[in-house]
Parts: structure tokens; sequence; C-alpha cells
């Protein structure tokens, strides 16, 4: 059965509007409370921090990656205002990643984020990528967080993606270690900044399991390290999303959202929100179960995916990236309510 598509019905609470009730966002502050599952893994709540925009009820803004649907910063808010929505995630502009920009070409982002009314609820950086083995320099990856954490401070922005490190012919052991050493000291600086790490289920040593991305929480215990979960990841990777969302649910504070189907060549191809294998639908159900209030941020991978080397521009690109964002909002029109169950424990 194709995991992306759902029966009819309503996902409990969910309808997209245009409401910018403050008081709605991912609170991830808080995040010191009694739990089961350790000292600084609470759920999160709202709390007045989180943009405003077009939202769905029960979840966050309705948000995207920017470039994948324009390189430069004018024709990224093109496509999200196109969409009604207020608020992009920022990765690079004009090709430049953004802890890269001059100080100049950041200065006047801010500016026409300002003037546009258009906020940034997290920032995707190269933290731990596909690009940046575990046997590289941790030198590189601390000084693009120092300064991601002025310029998300310029922002009005907290959450700053990673990723965990691919291997690099360690031992497992090995492997596991080093990266466990390293988000630590990236937490540690994260937190003294004001920043929040969000691990994406993608490349790294905790990219594909519960138990790993667990561990790594439980290991770093830390407020300022959280998970970000992406809808379609499973199918490049070889999982089923939803199966590995009801583990990490309670722990999850940004989303984001694609759809791929698999070839039987073993070849991946994106498809629109709903329309692929990755089971989309069911993580919505899943999040939504468990309270989930963040963003939902579109990251197609239609017509841009880096570390393919997939780097259409133009109006092609723009018009994927706004029918995906359309297919989402269809899909969450139609998504059906799941029960909660309690998820993973560090």
């Amino acid at each position: 059965m194709r995991g992306g598509h759902a029966a009819g019905g309503h996902l409990t609470g969910l309808r997209t509007n245009g409401s910018h009730a403050p008081g709605s966002g991912t609170d991830v502050s808080r995040a010191t409370g009694p739990v089961t599952d350790g000292p600084h893994l609470a759920r999160h709540r709202g709390d007045d921090r989180h943009p405003t925009g077009p939202r769905v009820e029960g979840f966050g803004p309705l948000t995207g990656i920017g470039d994948e649907a324009a390189p430069g910063l004018d024709g990224q808010l093109a496509a999200v205002r196109r969409l009604g929505w207020q608020a992009v995630e920022l990765r690079s502009v004009d090709g430049t990643a953004l802890a890269d920009l001059p100080p100049a070409a950041f200065a006047a982002l801010t500016r026409t984020l300002r003037d546009e009314g258009v906020t940034v609820p997290a920032v995707a950086s190269r933290i731990g990528n596909w690009s940046r083995p575990v046997t590289g320099d941790l030198a590189l990856d601390l000084a693009e967080l120092d300064v991601l954490a002025e310029r998300c401070a310029a922002l009005g922005c907290r959450l700053v993606r990673i990723m965990s490190y691919p291997n690099d012919g360690l031992p497992e052991t090995e492997w596991a270690d080093r990266v466990l050493t390293r988000i630590a000291v990236l937490t540690d600086r994260a937190e003294r900044a004001g920043l929040v790490l969000v691990h994406e289920n993608c490349a790294g040593w905790a990219g594909d399991s519960a138990d790993r991305a667990l561990r790594l929480l439980r290991a770093v215990d830390s407020p300022a390290l959280r998970l970000l979960f992406d809808t379609g990841n499973g199918v490049p990777y070889g999982y089923h999303a939803p199966d590995l969302l009801r583990d990490l649910a309670p722990h999850v504070v940004h989303v984001h959202i694609k759809d791929a189907v698999r070839t039987p060549d073993g070849t991946t191809v994106y498809t629109l929100p709903g329309e692929g294998d990755a089971g989309v639908a069911e993580c919505l159900r899943i999040l939504a179960a468990h309270g989930y209030t963040g963003a939902l941020s579109l990251e197609p991978h239609l017509a841009v995916r880096p570390h393919d080397g997939l780097l259409r521009a133009g109006e092609d690109a723009a018009d994927l990236f706004v029918r995906a964002g359309q297919a989402l909002t269809r899909l969450l029109r139609t998504a059906q309510p799941a029960p909660a169950r309690p998820g993973g424990t560090p």
C-alpha cells in the first residue's frame, strides 16, 4: 500500500487557515520538566517565540526551504507568498550557504525579511551533513555554528538543523564515540548561544535508527539538542518513516515534508507530498496524536537536491515548489487521526 495515500476524514484539529495567533509554536525552552525519558527530554508545547504565518490548527506555520524554489531571496519569498505563507526556512541564498554570506549580503537579507514580514523558523546548516564525514575537522562545524549563532539572533530564530556525520571507514564503536563527542561539544556551544540543534533523520550515525537517535539525546542530555523529522528520508535510506517516527515523535520539534517512491532499479524519485510511498499522511497523523505544534517545512527535492548536484532554477523550480505546497495543504485536509502510543525513551 502506498503510504502517502489516506482515506477520507480529517486530521483532528488540523485545518489550514490564516490565523496568526501567538502562543502556538513549539516550546524548546521548557525542556527540563520531569518525564520518563530523562531530565531534559520533556515534550514541547507552544510559546510566543514561534514564527507566525498561515497555520494548520494543531501545528505551527507552514513554511519551506526557500532555495528549493529559487536561488535568490526574492524568488524564494515570491514562492512562499504564492502559497500564502509568511515564513521561510533558510539554507542558501544565491548558491551560498547562510553562514558563508558576506556581512553586507546578510544585512540586506535581514532587512528584506523584516520589510516583507517574513519569519524564519529554522536554518539548515551543513553541520555533520553528507559532505562532512566524522573524520573531518570539527573546527569547520564549530566555526559555522558561531556564525549562525549571530545570524540566528538577527533573524529571531533558534533552531539549527544538523546531521550526525557519515562514517569514513571507522569501526562502528569509534564512529559512535566520535559522533557523540562532537555533538556534545556542539550542543554545549549552541546552548550557551541560546540555540537549539535539531538532528535530522538523514546522513550520519543516528540518521536511520530510533535507538541511535535516542542514545544521542540521552548521551548529550541537553535542552539544546532535539530532533528534526523528515518524512521522506526513509525511501532513499531504506526504512519506513512512520515506524521510526512512532519512537521519536515526543522529541521532534521541527518537521521537513517530502515524499518519494523507489523504482525497481533502486532509484529514488521524489513526488508531490501524498503521492509517494514515504507515508507522509501517516507521519502527520502520528505527529498530531503526539501533540506536535511546530512548523511543517516543505523540502520537496523536485528541482533542487544539493547532495545529488541537482540545482534547477527558474520558473519551473518555483512552480514545482508551489505545487508541492498545494499538495501538502490538500493532504492535511484529508489525512485521518491516529492514536498516540508512548514514544521511545533514551
